[in-house]
C-alpha cells in the first residue's frame, strides 16, 4: 500500500482521511497533538507533530488554509526528497505559483487537485462528487494512478488548467460562498411559510457559513477572477434594485428633495433651477441634511436631490462629502448662486449670546463675526437643526432660547418674523455656493 501523509487535520483534513484511510497507510500531521484528542484511530494510522515523520511517506497532501500554503511549503522545503506533493486548495493559480517557487532542485513533483466538496456535502459518502485535477509536474504514471483512485471511490474527475479552474470557480463556488455569507450578514431567518426556494437558500447559507471566515476571505482574495465577479454582482444588484423603484416618486409631478428647509439657500437654488428649466408640476421636499437627501433618493422617495457642495469662502461642504460617500448617484447639473448672510433674532428678544448656523455659514463669516461679535458663542445644531432654516423655524417657535440668533438668508426674516440685526456678514462681498442636482444611476 502507498504511504500518504496528510498535512493539517482540520475539517477538510478529516474529510481527506475518510477518503484515504481504507486504501493507504496514512500518517496524520498536526502542529499540536491536541488536534487528535477525542478520536480513536486504527493502529496502522500514524499520528505525528514531527515533520520528519510525516515526510517518511511517499505522497504528501496539504490540507492547510490558502493563506498559509506558501509559508508551509517554504518551511517544509528542506524535507522534499522526491515526494509527490498534492494540494487541495480551492484556488489553483496560486497553488501552481507556490509549487513552482518551492520545488526547484528538490526532485519533488506536484499535482493540483480541488475536491469540489466539503465536510458537509461528503457526509453521506463521496459517490458522484466532483474533483478537479491537473497533472502539473507529476509523472504521467503518478497522475493516472490518482485519477483511477478517485474514480474508484466514485468521484467525478474533471481535468482543467489552473486558469480555467479559477475562472469557473469564481462564477460557481465563489458566487455560492458570497451569497451564503451575504445571507448570514443580512440575517436571513427561517419562517413558518418558507417556500422550497427559501429552504434551498437556507441550505446554501448553512453549508457555506460552516466553513471558516478565513476560507471565505481566501476564496475571494486568492482567486484572480473573484474581484470581477463581485463587481459584476454589485452592478446586477444595483440594476435590479433600481428596476423595482417607480419611474417617478409621485406620478404627474417632479419631486425634488433638498438639503435645506424653506427659505434656505438650497431652497433658493432649487427655485432657480426650476425656473431656468421650466419644470412642470414641481414639488419640493425639505429634508434639511444631505444624508437624508441621499437616503430618500436611494429609496425612490424623491426623483432628484439637491445639496451644497462647495463655497467660494468656506470651501468643501463637509456634511455633503461625508454623506455622498455612501451612495451611488449621477450628477444632473452643478450650478452656483450668490449668498449673503444676515444675523437675525426674535423681535424683542433682548441681548443675544449665541449665534446658531450651519458650519459652512459660520466659516463664511468667521473673520467678520470675530471682529464685530467676538462675545457671541458660535454653535451648529444636531440632526435637522444643522440646517439654518430649520434652526430659524425652531427659534420662531420658541424651541430655542431667546438669546439665540441665527445666521442665514434674509428670506428667513420674512418667513419667521425675525428681526435682522446685521446684514452681509460674509467675509467677502463675492460669496458663491455651488450646488449639485443629482439622480439615481
Amino acid at each position: 500500500m502507498k504511504t500518504v501523509s496528510i498535512i493539517g487535520y482540520g475539517r477538510f483534513g478529516k474529510t481527506l482521511y475518510r477518503l484515504l484511510k481504507d486504501d493507504f497507510l496514512v500518517t496524520l500531521y498536526a502542529r499540536k497533538p491536541a488536534a487528535f484528542k477525542g478520536e480513536k484511530f486504527p493502529k496502522n494510522v500514524g499520528l505525528t507533530s514531527n515533520l520528519e515523520d510525516a515526510y517518511k511517506s511517499e505522497v504528501i497532501i496539504f490540507a492547510v488554509p490558502i493563506s498559509q500554503f506558501e509559508n508551509v511549503l517554504a518551511e517544509h522545503r528542506k524535507y522534499f526528497k522526491g515526494h509527490l506533493l498534492i494540494d487541495v486548495l480551492s484556488v489553483k493559480l496560486h497553488a501552481a505559483e507556490v509549487f513552482k517557487k518551492n520545488l526547484k532542485g528538490t526532485g519533488a513533483r506536484a499535482m493540483l487537485t480541488h475536491p469540489m466538496f466539503g465536510p458537509d456535502s461528503s457526509r453521506e459518502g463521496f459517490k458522484g462528487l466532483p474533483i478537479v485535477t491537473n497533472r502539473f509536474t507529476a509523472r504521467p504514471g503518478e497522475y493516472q494512478f490518482w485519477k483511477k483512485f478517485f474514480k474508484r471511490k466514485g468521484l467525478s474527475v474533471i481535468e482543467l488548467s489552473a486558469s480555467e479552474h479559477d475562472r469557473l470557480a469564481a462564477g460557481s463556488q465563489g458566487v455560492t460562498h458570497f451569497i451564503g455569507s451575504l445571507l448570514e450578514e443580512f440575517g436571513f431567518e427561517r419562517t413558518s411559510i418558507d417556500t422550497l426556494g427559501a429552504k434551498k437558500l437556507h441550505e446554501v447559507e448553512e453549508q457555506t457559513v460552516n466553513d471558516t471566515w478565513e476560507l471565505f476571505v481566501n476564496l475571494q482574495n486568492y482567486n484572480p477572477y473573484t474581484k470581477a465577479m463581485r463587481l459584476k454582482m454589485g452592478k446586477a444588484f444595483d440594476a435590479l434594485y433600481n428596476k423595482l423603484l417607480p419611474e417617478c416618486a409621485r406620478p404627474g409631478t417632479v419631486v425634488f428633495g433638498i438639503q435645506g428647509g424653506m427659505g434656505s439657500f438650497n431652497h433658493e437654488a432649487i427655485l432657480d433651477y426650476i425656473a431656468r428649466k421650466n419644470v412642470k408640476n414641481p414639488q419640493v421636499e425639505y429634508l434639511y441634511t444631505t444624508e437624508k437627501v441621499m437616503s430618500f433618493l436611494h429609496r425612490g422617495d424623491i426623483d432628484f436631490g439637491l445639496f451644497a457642495i462647495h463655497n467660494s469662502i468656506g470651501g468643501i461642504v463637509d456634511e455633503s462629502i461625508q454623506a455622498i460617500a455612501h451612495y451611488k448617484f449621477a450628477i444632473v447639473e452643478e450650478f452656483e448662486i450668490p449668498v449673503q448672510h444676515h444675523l437675525m433674532k426674535r423681535k424683542n428678544a433682548g441681548k443675544i449670546t449665541t449665534v446658531m448656523a450651519h458650519p459652512q455659514a459660520l466659516k463664511q463669516c468667521q473673520s467678520t463675526l470675530a471682529e464685530k461679535y467676538p462675545a457671541l458663542k458660535q454653535i451648529s445644531g444636531k440632526g435637522d437643526l444643522i440646517d439654518t432654516a430649520r434652526a430659524a423655524l425652531a427659534l420662531a417657535g420658541g424651541k430655542l432660547p431667546k438669546s439665540t440668533a441665527i445666521l442665514g438668508p434674509k428670506e428667513l426674516s420674512r418667513l419667521y418674523d425675525l428681526e435682522i440685526v446685521a446684514r452681509d456678514l460674509q467675509d467677502h462681498k463675492e460669496n458663491r455656493t455651488s450646488f449639485l442636482l443629482v439622480r439615481r444611476l
